[in-house]
């Protein structure tokens, strides 16, 4: 399944991480059939357990871009924070010495305590003190009692030109604080105000800082397109403009920007209208063709509908067609991605199947698989009944999925290893198992909670084979993310990850 538009918050309700299709937030395994799998003397360390020693800093530049890219980095770094709330986590830039960063709403819009990682590692609690209204994915929070800090200045608005260098700083994948990453300014939105780069930026990376060559902030991190299985970076990443934040910053020290997280929709989507259509109501049809929208990752058509949910509700939308390959979107309450699916329905069909995080209005996209598919289709919006029974329940399908580690997949910088990302959604006290198989390469697997936190991982599932397994209770409500990776630098090859 190739996904197409994710945001950038590692997050419960997906603003940050691969989404897949998830046939129901409460499968899980009630027994653990698999072996103890905690770490023995005879098992190797565990990676994502290790800290990773940074590289020696570079003492001569070879060049003078290479001296640019040095001098931005040690200007800005210490700037840059992490966030992490109980279901989402993303990056910030710090604008004023007493503590105020400036970062997405969308990290910090499902509430909870504030936490803010300085670069130097040091932990402070922070205060969210204002959202963007109509669309605006920023919002401000407070370190309390901060003094003292480094900070980063705002570039002039209208300063941005198509082809100037383009630097980011963040903690991609919430794992990876202080991530620099070099492009350019790729495209100008006017009408959205956002800005396009090809510098790599990933889920965690939201709300942190995109950079000019003085170490200015010109734009806001927060939203990527993506058609990689990982849900990472390829080349099309978009910032807000700087051009957005004064007037918003302005509106905070007056005391006019809203206190409560807004609706919101992603920007690639803002301003525009939706047919609204309620759970369970009658099937309708639609129609794809050249006077749709047109979504920007693969030029396909689409159109767009939304309906109001409840949290704990599980749902279902099927989309089938005999002129095109279905394709569907789903967007959550507050704006970020929640859900994708090519295939599920049966032949060619699209289906997603999902237990809603929160109340509020949901957005899904009715798409094709390619761009310049036309034709008719049918929607069927439904709360999906379940009437599994309890063994049945316990062992069903969370989350199966083939692919391959190779050139194009990334890599975990602790030890060169090939890595792929897949997540899924989970209730607190879930019993969960999770494996994966490969006959090609020695599998390790990781398991990251909603807030970024390793639940656990594994290289070989017991001491007679070396495919990797974790049997695991969920500790907390949201969006999991699978680390699908190979125990060393040499690994490639075809898997099979399976979740129940």
């Amino acid at each position: 399944m190739n996904l197409k538009f994710l945001s950038l918050a590692t997050s419960g309700l997906l603003a940050l991480g691969t989404t897949v299709n998830v046939n129901g937030a409460d499968a899980s395994s009630s027994k653990t059939l698999l072996p103890d799998l905690a770490p023995t003397a005879e098992q190797p360390h565990l990676k994502f357990n290790r800290a990773i020693n940074p590289s020696n800093r570079l003492l001569l530049a070879q060049d003078d871009g290479e001296e640019t890219n040095i001098r931005v980095y040690e200007q800005a770094s210490p700037a840059v924070v992490s966030i992490d709330t109980e279901k989402a986590n993303g990056s910030g830039t710090i604008i004023s010495p007493d503590g105020m960063v400036l970062t997405n709403a969308h990290v910090v819009s499902q509430g909870g305590d504030v936490k803010v990682t300085l670069a130097d590692g040091q932990e402070m609690t922070a205060d969210v003190i204002a959202f963007g209204e109509d669309g605006l994915d920023l919002a401000v929070l407070k370190i309390r009692n901060a003094r003292n800090l480094p900070t980063i200045p705002i570039a002039k608005p209208g300063s941005v030109r198509v082809g100037q260098r383009a630097f980011a700083i963040g903690n991609p994948f919430g794992q990876f604080q202080g991530t620099f990453t070099i492009g350019i300014v790729s495209r100008i939105d006017g009408q959205r105000n956002l800005i396009q780069t090809d510098a790599a930026i990933n889920p965690g990376n939201s709300g942190g800082p995109l950079l000019n060559s003085k170490g200015e902030l010109i734009g806001v991190n927060t939203a990527i397109f993506t058609r990689g299985r990982s849900g990472g970076n390829i080349g099309i990443g978009f910032a807000i403009s700087v051009d957005k934040v004064p007037p918003f910053l302005q509106a905070v020290q007056e005391g006019r920007a809203p206190r409560v997280a807004q609706s919101q929709r992603p920007l690639a989507f803002a301003g525009e209208p939706s047919e609204k259509l309620i759970l369970n109501g009658p099937e309708i049809t639609g129609r794809l063709d050249e006077n749709d929208s047109i979504l920007p990752i693969d030029n396909s058509f689409y159109d767009m509908y939304s309906f109001e949910g409840k949290a704990g509700q599980q749902i279902a939308i099927e989309m089938t067609s005999q002129d095109l390959d279905p394709y569907l979107i789903l967007l959550n309450s507050d704006g970020s991605e929640l859900a994708q699916d090519d295939d599920s329905g049966g032949d060619k069909n699209a289906k997603i199947t999902i237990t809603l995080p929160a109340d509020g209005e949901y957005t899904f996209l009715a798409n094709s698989y390619e761009a310049g598919e036309s034709g008719d289709y049918r929607l069927r919006l439904r709360v999906a009944n379940d009437r599994l029974t309890p063994t049945e329940r316990s062992n069903r399908l969370i989350l199966q999925e083939r692919g391959i580690l190779d050139n194009t997949s990334a890599v975990l910088p602790s030890d060169g290893s090939r890595y792929e990302e897949y997540s899924f959604d989970g209730v607190a006290g879930q019993a969960v198992t999770i494996r994966l198989e490969s006959s090609d390469f020695d599998p390790y697997v990781a398991l990251f909670s909603p807030n970024g936190q390793l639940v656990g991982e594994n290289d070989d599932a017991n001491s007679s084979e070396k495919n990797a397994a974790l049997a695991v209770t969920l500790p907390m409500t949201g969006r999991y993310r699978v680390v699908v990776n190979a125990y060393d630098s040499t690994g490639q090859g075809n898997y099979l990850l399976t979740v129940r």
